[in-house]
C-alpha cells in the first residue's frame, strides 16, 4: 500500500469460520481468502464486525489475522481491525497486527466511556505515532456510541494521521459532506486533496456512494458475492450507470438473507452473520455455519431462506 495513493475498490470484511466447538477453522479461512481474491477484490479487512472481532479471544484474533495474511500472500493488502475499548488495549492489538504482517490498521473511537472529540483525536494520533502503519478510522456509532464528525475526520485526514475511513455510520449526508470537504469527485480548487480513502460500509447504496466520490466499499455481503461487488465497482468506474444500478439491485435482493433468522428468537447481528456463514457453507467455502457465542445459531428454516436467496441471485443453480 502506497501512502501517497488512496486505497480503492472492494475490500470485504472477512468472515471468520469457526468449527463446531468455536475454534477458528483455518482450513476454511484459507479457502475463503481464495474465494475473495479469485472474485477480484482489491483488499481484505480482517477482524472487522463481520469477522466477529468483538467475540474473539486475543489468541483467536492472532490466528485469524496470521491465516489471512499468509493466504493473501501479498496479492492484495490486508487491513487489520484493532478494535477495543481503550487506547492501551488497541495498541496491544496494533503491535500484534504489525508483527503478523498486516498492511494497515483499522480502529474505532474508544468506547465504553463516552469520549470527547479531543480524546478521540488523541487516540488516533497516539496509535499512528506508536505503530508505523497506515491507520483507517472505522465510524460505527451504533456500537461505540461516538459519531466521528466531518470536522474531526477532515482534520485527521489533512494532518496525515488517518489514511482513510470505513463509514458504517448510516449518515449518508455526513458522508457526502466529508467527500465535498476533501475534494469531492473532481478535486479541490485550492490545491490537492489529501491521499485519503473513503470506503462506504453500506452494501445497499454503493452505486450512489461511488458516484458521489467514495473510493470503494467494505461490504459484509461481499463475503458471499465478491464478484458481484467488483462488477458493481467496475461498472461505476467505467461509466456504465445502468449496469451499476442493475447489479446493485440484484445485491439488494441477495442482502435480504440477513433477515433469515426470526426476530423473536435472535438478534439481528446473529441473523446476519449466521446468514453469511451458512451462505458460504452452501457455496462450499466454509465447513460449518457456526457463529461465536453467545449468538444464537440459525435453524434449518432460516438456512433454507438463505439458500433461496442464493438461488435467486444466481449463485446456486435453480431447482
Amino acid at each position: 500500500m502506497s501512502p501517497s495513493q488512496p486505497l480503492r475498490g472492494v475490500v470485504p470484511p472477512v468472515c471468520t469460520p469457526l468449527d463446531a466447538s468455536g475454534d477458528v477453522d483455518t482450513v476454511s479461512l484459507t479457502r475463503h481468502v481464495e474465494h475473495l481474491v479469485s472474485g477480484g477484490v482489491h483488499g481484505l479487512f480482517a477482524l472487522g464486525s463481520s469477522s466477529e472481532v468483538a467475540f474473539l479471544t486475543d489468541r483467536q484474533r492472532e490466528v485469524t489475522l496470521r491465516t489471512v495474511v499468509e493466504a493473501a500472500a501479498g496479492r492484495v493488502p490486508v487491513l487489520a481491525g484493532v478494535i477495543d475499548m481503550t487506547t492501551p488495549r488497541v495498541l496491544v492489538h496494533a503491535r500484534a497486527a504489525r508483527d503478523a504482517g498486516a498492511d494497515a490498521l483499522v480502529a474505532t473511537a474508544p468506547f465504553y466511556a463516552r469520549t470527547h472529540p479531543v480524546e478521540i483525536a488523541g487516540h488516533f494520533r497516539t496509535l499512528r505515532s506508536r505503530v508505523d502503519l497506515p491507520l483507517y478510522a472505522y465510524d460505527l456509532p451504533v456500537s461505540v456510541h461516538s459519531k466521528l464528525s466531518v470536522a474531526l475526520l477532515g482534520e485527521l485526514a489533512e494532518d496525515g494521521t488517518l489514511a482513510g475511513l470505513k463509514d458504517s455510520s448510516g449518515d449518508e449526508g455526513g458522508l457526502r459532506r466529508l467527500l465535498v470537504r476533501l475534494g469531492g469527485r473532481h478535486g479541490r480548487a485550492d490545491g490537492p486533496a489529501p491521499a485519503f480513502s473513503i470506503l462506504t460500509g453500506s452494501e445497499l447504496t454503493v452505486d450512489a456512494a461511488l458516484l458521489a466520490g467514495a473510493d470503494g466499499v467494505v461490504p459484509g455481503l461481499g463475503n458471499v458475492d465478491p464478484a458481484g461487488y467488483v462488477r458493481l465497482y467496475d461498472a461505476v468506474r467505467g461509466g456504465d450507470l445502468d449496469g451499476a444500478v442493475r447489479e446493485q439491485e440484484r445485491l439488494v435482493e441477495l442482502f435480504g438473507m440477513v433477515d433469515a433468522g426470526p426476530e423473536d428468537a435472535m438478534g439481528r447481528n446473529s441473523s446476519a452473520i449466521g446468514a453469511f456463514k451458512h451462505a458460504l457453507r452452501l457455496l462450499g467455502v466454509f465447513a460449518e455455519g457456526t457463529t461465536a457465542a453467545p449468538q444464537v445459531q440459525l435453524g434449518d428454516a432460516s438456512v433454507a431462506l438463505v439458500e433461496e436467496r442464493l438461488r435467486g441471485a444466481g449463485l446456486l443453480p435453480v431447482r
